[in-house]
């Protein structure tokens, strides 16, 4: 075996720990904000816990501008109307707070404070990151208040199409948050549905990772542990939303996730990203949907990653085991069972099968995913 060459990075400021938010503004100010605008989403932006994070702001003189037309699977018209706020107000960084939108969003509106080129051009393709002028990056601080997709220590966000219906992932090394304060108590507050989801994607992204091909060990050990922490605390959250420790778990359980999925993501994702794209489900719940039968999809390739992960985290009974418990863990969080019951329809099972042969994630597959199986594959998520 030639020994692999690899590029790794993990340089992400975290603040991590219950009251972390109280830190905000001397963070903003140290990454040279004066006037930050906080991006949040529509559900978050009239609850105590935005408020605090704006009165955290205004007390030290940065204002307490916020922008919250965030849809759950926000696109190119969300960012226009987030820039022209940011534009107007004359703002000089971006407070990313919430989920995986929110987090996205104020990442895009960061990238694109100053730009001349389209979003559409910093596409995770090659170098196209390169496309843009890192000097007119706005700096990022992000605080998430639900422990999921890990945005908060990641280098990219989802922007979907609006005309196309399709999600494309944004990549700039400088999407990367200068901080993240990673604070429990923000999270308690979360409903079931969405402790559950966000749950099941931080999961998806460690077993993803972890059964990825490509060669990062670092990066296969942190999915391994992050698998154990989600097994061990998610159902602990949903059935006690105030149980500060399990949150907290979690909130480590999504950033180890992000941090992983450098090494790579698979059909879970490509399935998950159309789905979400057209007929605007849940990210996470829509992964954990496929993840049984992505699992069967890749079982050849997998098996044996899969064996150590369950003897690691104490599964009984090697891939069937681990499956079992995935099964019971959805069955627990009342995730769906199928996409039907999401509302897909097998007439569109086509169109979806072409735009998930089109997503990144479909290239990290374990198994190569083709036209015909990707399509069979859908047909037995229904």
């Amino acid at each position: 075996m030639t020994a692999p060459t690899a590029n790794w990075s993990y340089p992400t400021a975290v603040k991590f720990g219950p009251g972390r938010i109280e830190e905000l503004a001397e963070h903003c100010k140290a990454v040279g904000m004066k006037k930050p605008l906080l991006v949040t989403d529509k559900a978050l932006a009239s609850l105590p816990i935005t408020a605090q994070a704006l009165d955290i702001l205004d007390a030290a003189g940065l204002g307490c501008a916020v922008f919250s037309e965030v849809d759950p699977n926000p696109n190119e018209q969300n960012m226009e109307a987030g820039l022209k706020v940011y534009r107007a107000g004359g703002h000089d960084g971006v407070v990313c707070f919430g989920g995986g939108s929110a987090l996205d969003l104020g990442k895009m509106i960061a990238l694109m404070a100053d730009q001349k080129v389209s979003v559409w051009d910093l596409e995770d393709i090659g170098d196209w990151w390169t496309r843009a002028d890192a000097s007119r990056i706005a700096p990022i601080v992000a605080v998430p208040t639900t422990a999921g997709t890990g945005s908060e220590v990641g280098r990219a966000g989802v922007l979907t199409n609006s005309a196309t219906h399709k999600k494309k992932i944004i990549f700039h090394p400088k999407l990367l948050p200068a901080v993240t304060i990673c604070d429990p108590e923000l999270t308690v507050g979360m409903p079931k549905f969405i402790t559950a989801g966000t749950g099941m994607d931080a999961l998806a992204h460690c077993l993803e990772a972890y059964c990825s091909p490509h060669y990062h060990p670092m990066s296969q050990g942190i999915a391994l542990e992050g698998m154990r922490l989600v097994f061990e605390n998610l159902p602990k959250v949903y059935a006690d939303p105030n149980d500060l420790d399990a949150r907290a778990h979690m909130m480590s359980a999504a950033a180890m996730g992000a941090v992983a999925f450098q090494k790579g993501l698979g059909a879970i994702h490509s399935l998950s990203h159309p789905v979400g794209a057209v007929y605007n489900t849940h990210h996470g719940t829509t992964n954990a949907v496929v993840m049984p039968m992505v699992m069967d999809f890749n079982r050849a390739a997998i098996e044996g990653r899969i064996e150590a992960a369950a003897a690691y985290i104490g599964i009984k009974g090697g891939f069937d085991g681990f499956r079992a418990k995935v099964m019971e863990l959805r069955s627990r969080l009342s995730i769906p069972e199928t996409l039907t019951a999401l509302g897909v329809e097998a007439a569109r099972l086509d169109e979806l099968t072409e735009m998930a042969l089109e997503d990144p994630s479909c290239g990290g597959n374990p198994v190569e995913m083709t036209r015909a199986n990707t399509r069979a594959l859908y047909e037995s998520c229904m």
